[in-house]
């Protein structure tokens, strides 16, 4: 047995990092790869996620200046809301206002490492897929000249780093990702923390009209958690992103599966049609919910599954 572990040990050795991981945690290099990807998030307008479960993402990064600069005709793609409907009526024809972008503004990322998120069954988990997407945000933010700050939840601790717009600094923030994705998947204790906390911390510190991005798989959405989203809400431009395993789109292929839940293991089967029927039921119940929530506050709702290649998803 000594004899294998130390074969073992000089095997694992000369695999990089990247191999390790398998999609178990982030890797640091990864996350400031995805800073030649903010490409992806120039100029489209949706964030499609699945389906018709959609939203308009390019506000977050575009801004809304205070002065009109100009009035011309509407192209495809062009914000609704900008229609000048008096022009457009003389015209017979749509116009649309363009205003002076803002620069500078604050973006703001919580980013959901409880232990739900240390879940996946296709290609990586939950908190992996997360990590990626608040580096490409962050990246893209920076890009546009904005200011970031990200609070990590881990249930243990809260880490939060204020807005800033300087490079370095976010690297530092996507090393302290890539870590705490690691350390996640050695607490085997379960908790009960939801993010209130955090949320609250962001209300303190972000600006009215900063926007803010909340990326979960929302498994504790409670009525605390609820209340301070719905008061981040009144200040902020919120987006819900919600990080999906193929389970909870799908139900698992007919067959007997045991599942463990805070040290309680359950056998089922999922043979029958009425049982795939319910768990599929489940959970697009559990999506809408959380959707209808965020719709209700004037905020966007995004779906990101976990076996699909980001950058696809974020594809027009």
């Amino acid at each position: 047995m000594a004899k294998w572990k130390k074969l073992a040990g000089k095997i694992f050795a000369g695999l990089d990092e990247n191999k390790q991981s398998a999609g178990l945690y982030a890797v640091l290099e990864d996350l400031l790869a995805l800073k030649s990807k903010t490409g992806y998030l120039k100029g489209f307008h949706t964030l499609r996620a699945s389906g018709s479960m959609s939203g308009d993402v390019k506000s977050a990064f575009k801004g809304r200046g205070m002065e009109m600069e100009e009035i011309r005709a509407y192209n495809f793609g062009d914000d609704v809301r900008d229609i000048d409907w008096r022009v457009s009526a003389r015209k017979q024809q749509p116009f649309t206002k363009l205003y002076n972008e803002e620069r500078d503004r604050e973006v703001m990322i919580l980013l959901d490492f409880s232990s739900s998120m240390a879940f996946g069954t296709r290609k990586e988990l939950k908190s992996v897929a997360a990590a990626k997407v608040a580096a490409l945000l962050g990246w893209r933010a920076l890009e546009n000249k904005d200011r970031v700050g990200v609070a990590i939840f881990s249930e243990k601790e809260t880490i939060t780093f204020k807005p800033d717009n300087q490079t370095r600094v976010f690297a530092a923030v996507c090393k302290k990702i890539a870590d705490v994705s690691k350390e996640i998947l050695q607490d085997k204790a379960f908790h009960e923390s939801t993010l209130a906390k955090p949320l609250q911390w962001i209300d303190k510190n972000v600006h009215n009209d900063a926007v803010v991005f909340i990326i979960s798989d929302f498994g504790r959405f409670d009525e605390e958690m609820r209340r301070k989203t719905a008061v981040l809400a009144r200040k902020a431009n919120l987006y819900m992103i919600n990080i999906l395993d193929v389970l909870e789109e799908k139900a698992p292929l007919p067959g007997e599966y045991m599942v463990e839940n805070a040290g309680q293991k359950v056998v089922f089967n999922s043979s029958s049609a009425a049982f795939q029927e319910k768990y599929q039921q489940y959970f697009a119940d559990k999506r809408l919910k959380i959707k209808d929530f965020c719709v209700k506050f004037q905020g966007r709702y995004l779906e990101i599954v976990t076996n699909r290649p980001l950058v696809e998803q974020l594809k027009i």
